[in-house]
């Protein structure tokens, strides 16, 4: 990976940017493409898509999202405890220990979510940690003490980390890899293209959306403006490979890093578009994985292919571990 593009993927991870909070982020990725590109436009709601060779008759789409999962602040007690709701699909069970970072008017408070100690705890109960058992600790002693750090229910909290590699650089390990990773994936096709003076017969719309998470949202606004002619949705999928994935693996594909982007078949995947990418990967000896989706694929793929009158759309994915 050439130093500018790391650099951009570890600020870009690294930068805080969940459901409805999505705008920093967005900056720093339109930033970084705004040379390669000639205009751009941003909705009501932030979906960012930047343009190349608009006016075009044919509108072709590449995209990714670009919001993360988080956490609401709910309810704060009088002991100054903060009990959370889910922003996208968070999971309680990660959550125990984790630092975060609570975002107020004024600028981001530091907690914790405490748990009991393993020797305290009731260990005939096998119950885990769930929404109504996880508070987060910021060192306060009484709700007053909270409400003055300018913490109020609907402060969105995220957790905090940062990108590191592992395996002389053969993994990845960060926040918001789902789906801020497929943004990359898009910026950086753009950038190829670019590079090697691709001749555009058609409008490229480098489309990233914002709220996916809890429902796809952004990508059905920013599909009924455009009104593309194709898309391609890039997103991530489960690698399959780790122990706690064998009960799943039949259902989820047999998938794993470092054998290719992983192509999906299913009704929301028109079947030619389908067809053309799997062909494109065989004749230029680009290694890749299939899966099936079902009813639906869960990712923006469904958004787009049922814009309006429909859009063909197919989904490529990066396996992802965890």
């Amino acid at each position: 990976m050439r130093t500018e593009s790391r650099e951009f993927l570890k600020k870009y991870l690294d930068n805080a940017a969940p459901t409805t909070f999505e705008a920093s982020g967005q900056k720093i990725w339109l930033e970084y493409i705004k040379p390669w590109i000639d205009d751009y436009i941003v909705d009501a709601y932030g979906s960012v898509a930047a343009i190349v060779n608009p006016g075009a008759d044919y509108k072709v789409v590449i995209e990714a999202h670009a919001d993360e999962i988080g956490w609401w602040v709910s309810t704060i007690t009088e002991k100054g405890y903060i009990y959370v709701t889910r922003n996208g699909g968070s999971d309680p069970q990660i959550a125990p220990s984790m630092r975060v970072n609570i975002h107020t008017d004024d600028g981001v408070v530091p907690g914790v979510f405490g748990w009991p100690a393993i020797h305290v705890r009731d260990r005939s109960k096998k119950d885990g940690p769930d929404l109504k058992s996880i508070t987060v600790d910021v060192g306060a002693t009484s709700k007053e003490e909270v409400e003055a750090l300018g913490i109020y229910p609907g402060c969105v909290i995220t957790f905090q980390d940062s990108m590191t590699t592992l395996h002389n650089d053969r993994f990845i390990v960060g926040r918001a890899l789902d789906n801020r990773v497929g943004g990359f994936m898009i910026a950086e096709t753009l950038r190829a293209l670019r590079e090697e003076n691709f001749d555009f017969p058609f409008s490229l719309y480098i489309v990233n959306s914002v709220q996916e998470e809890i429902g796809l949202r952004g990508a059905q606004m920013i599909s009924r403006r455009i009104k593309p002619d194709v898309a391609v949705i890039t997103d991530v999928t489960h690698d399959t490979q780790s122990p706690g994935y064998s009960a799943v693996r039949n259902q989820e594909g047999d998938i794993g890093c470092g054998k290719g982007p992983v192509i999906t078949r299913g009704v929301a995947v028109q079947d030619n578009l389908y067809k053309m990418i799997v062909d494109a990967a065989k004749t230029n000896d680009i290694p890749f994985q299939r899966n099936a989706a079902s009813r639906s694929t869960g990712t923006d793929t469904d958004a787009f292919a049922y814009s309006d009158i429909g859009v063909p759309s197919a989904l490529i994915s990066l396996p992802l571990k965890y």
